[in-house]
């Protein structure tokens, strides 16, 4: 029988009533084990109502009561880590370490979450002028939505709403259709928690559910992290609707490898950010640029390590990388190997062949490495979103620089260097949001925020962190006069001394 995943909206499950359902696939198989029911605007409407009334009391409850349900679903997802996980794997595809991983990533936004009390710290200036203080306070937004993709279904979740509901919002999640399940457990979790009904909710579907969120008028802000297109769109949407928006889009990566770097540690760097997780995330290494004459030697190492990593099912403990999400997305992905020997590149390892034994009908896709790319091939220019590695030749640093300033992405780069005067030059120089020095991919820890430059942000805002707590947050600043209480007025005594 196959599996339905159904929409919380209120503190329990609600069942579609659109009559519209999404199939969802186990990648490593190509079988549809679950449907997704999809919302419709009057299902959309139902989860912002339940939000919006659940709003009335959140948002007055106290920093005490918040973090104290965080505290506990903090607990509870630790310990469902596993769990969790395995939904993730069965769903998207990506080994167990990689959901994981995903999952304790998330975990350190929770942990953020729990201590707010300090970034919801107000100001005060006293005596500003005879008798009057000013103060600057932060106060919720109301009904906030989240819009999060199919490449980590929980982390990106927990990127928003547990900073969102600390802050006295309420949420409304619109995940993924090809891997709706964590989104659910993890709304379980939540109530298990002693979250109020209606607090968080969720709604699955298309771009029925994703209009209607940009268009309600009870919707104050949206967080959206997906591909560059869709973030545009969302932004021009919402913000025409009158809401804050945070729009994360996507990526084209660069790593520089200056002629001093350790080569090994480069390729071992390149190798993981470039195909962990099958390459499907925004941080991946998608295009290495050797400088100097180490592009050979370079090239070779990568090939060397690239070659000896394990395909297979995600729920394999001896897997390192699993399959894509769907079939077509596979099939795009190959058709930017197949492509780029016309377009002058040199094709040192294609994995568009690939298959695995006794799972031919999942999305299987091998290790690419293509050498010697231009910047006019597309496989250079698009954001592939799957294990393809690019090299890129230049002879000096300030061409490898501008290789990367001049493309329109600018969400995470990398260099590898042992020189600290060009590490920092570049750190100042590049145009990205997020810089690793030899670190491949600089993803900041929950304190620092997560957010890109140029195509791979709109809005003005990053995501968590400092910048998180003032998204979900507006400030409000108060001006106050008291007279003096030896001026009360006569019959009242305070027990002051009275001016005359």
């Amino acid at each position: 029988m196959t599996k339905i995943v159904n929409h919380w909206i209120g503190g329990k499950t609600a069942e579609g009533a659109s009559g519209t359902y999404g199939p969802v696939t186990n990648p490593a198989t190509g079988e549809v084990t679950t449907k997704v029911a999809f919302a419709s605007v009057e299902e959309v409407d139902a989860a912002v109502a339940a939000a919006k009334e659940a709003f009335l009391s959140w948002g007055q409850s106290s920093l005490a009561q918040r973090t104290a349900v965080l505290f506990r679903f903090r607990a509870l997802l630790d310990a469902h880590r596993d769990e969790i996980a395995e939904l993730i794997t069965a769903e998207h595809g990506k080994v167990h370490s990689d959901a994981l991983g995903e999952v304790a990533r998330g975990l350190e936004i929770v942990d953020l979450a729990c201590g707010i009390n300090v970034q919801l710290k107000g100001e005060l200036s006293t005596q500003v002028a005879s008798r009057v203080d000013v103060a600057s306070i932060r106060q919720p937004l109301g009904v906030v939505a989240g819009i999060t993709p199919f490449n980590f279904p929980a982390m990106v979740p927990m990127w928003m709403f547990p900073l969102a509901i600390a802050c006295g919002n309420t949420f409304v999640l619109k995940p993924s259709e090809k891997d709706p399940s964590a989104s659910i457990r993890l709304a379980e979790l939540l109530a298990e928690a002693g979250l109020p009904d209606g607090v968080f909710n969720v709604v699955h579907g298309d771009k029925v559910a994703v209009d209607r969120l940009l268009a309600h008028p009870d919707v104050k802000a949206v967080s959206f992290v997906g591909s560059t297109p869709i973030a545009r769109y969302i932004h021009t949407t919402a913000s025409a609707n009158g809401k804050r928006v945070q729009a994360l889009g996507g990526a084209k990566n660069h790593m520089l490898v200056l002629p001093d770097a350790d080569l090994d540690a480069a390729a071992d760097a390149a190798v993981s950010a470039a195909y962990g997780s099958a390459g499907e995330r925004c941080m991946a290494i998608s295009a290495v640029v050797a400088v100097g004459a180490i592009g050979d030697e370079l090239v070779e190492k990568i090939r060397e390590r690239a070659e000896k990593i394990k395909i297979g099912p995600g729920d394999d403990p001896a897997s390192e990388m699993g399959p894509l999400i769907t079939k077509a997305h596979r099939d795009k992905v190959a058709s930017y190997v197949a492509g780029a020997a016309d377009e002058g590149a040199e094709v040192v390892l294609d994995g568009t062949g690939h298959t695995v034994e006794g799972y031919e009908d999942g999305h299987w896709i091998g290790i690419s490495l293509l050498d010697k790319v231009p910047t006019s091939a597309k496989a250079y220019q698009d954001e592939i979103f799957g294990p393809v590695l690019c090299v890129l030749r230049t002879e000096t640093y300030e061409e490898a620089l501008e290789i990367v300033n001049a493309s329109p992405f600018g969400n995470g780069t990398a260099i590898f260097t042992r020189d600290g005067g060009a590490a920092r030059r570049f750190q100042l120089e590049v145009e990205a949001g997020m810089v690793g020095v030899n670190v491949p991919i600089p993803v900041p820890v929950g304190y620092h925020s997560f957010g890109g430059w140029k195509d791979s942000l709109f809005g003005d805002h990053h995501i968590y962190g400092n910048d998180g707590t003032h998204f979900y947050t507006r400030g409000k600043v108060v001006t106050t006069r008291w007279p003096d209480p030896a001026d009360a007025p006569t019959g009242v005594d305070l027990g002051f001394p009275r001016n005359s």
